[in-house]
């Protein structure tokens, strides 16, 4: 994650792992990556720097790689905030949303480069209204229930949509996000399986309890 004023100032916010997909697109995402460590952290944040400063980018984006588990290799550049943002915000304290709006007005960023912390561990499972018995084909119609687990520490949860609502096929089938945020990768995985379980969705059929299964494999 890289984010530039239009005042030379460019920051990156440590990375995200997205390994977890399904036809190309991401499922499961993590921050900060299990399979990096503190070196290979470094030098991948530095060049996503040097990428973005390359063109004097300015706003939030993402530069994505791919890694064979010894090298990492550059793929290409989202410009643009992107679905699995939450993560970054959870692991930094960082609101990604507000700062390129800042940024969008002119201002500088409000930090330098030493002062992005790095707290924990964030995961996020992104909710789909499809069916996963069927080939994950889309599921619509109205929304007849809609219930999340509210004020549970640790636990965020960023919908589109709520009871009432109806779901069509002319848009991408992604309900909500599911994030949560805890010390360790592990808790972090628990307290997100706690999320998908407490989180009940009638009247279209959606992926939680695949993304369940998923997050529960060893």
């Amino acid at each position: 994650q890289v984010i530039g004023d239009s005042h030379g100032n460019l920051l990156s916010l440590w990375e995200r792992e997205c390994t977890l997909q399904r036809r190309h697109q991401k499922v499961i995402e993590e921050a900060p990556s299990p399979t990096l460590n503190m070196r290979q952290r470094a030098a991948v944040c530095a060049a996503a720097r040097k990428a973005a400063g390359a063109v004097n980018y300015v706003g939030a984006g993402t530069i994505e790689f791919v890694s064979d588990g010894k090298e990492v290799f550059f793929i290409e550049m989202n410009t643009r905030l992107q679905v699995e943002h939450p993560v970054t915000e959870l692991i930094t304290g960082i609101n990604l949303v507000e700062w390129q709006l800042r940024v969008a007005f002119g201002e500088r960023l409000p930090l330098a480069q030493e002062d992005i912390g790095l707290s924990g561990h964030a995961i996020e499972a992104r909710v789909y209204a499809e069916n996963p018995q069927k080939n994950f084909m889309p599921s619509v119609g109205r929304i007849k229930t809609w219930q999340a687990p509210e004020g549970v520490e640790g636990l965020r949860i960023d919908a589109g949509y709520r009871s009432g609502d109806t779901v069509s096929p002319y848009y991408d089938a992604m309900l909500a996000k599911v994030i949560a945020w805890a010390p360790t990768r592990e808790g972090a995985i628990d307290k997100l399986n706690h999320g998908l379980e407490e989180t009940d969705v009638r009247g279209v059929v959606t992926n939680i309890p695949f993304l369940s299964a998923l997050v529960t494999h060893p």
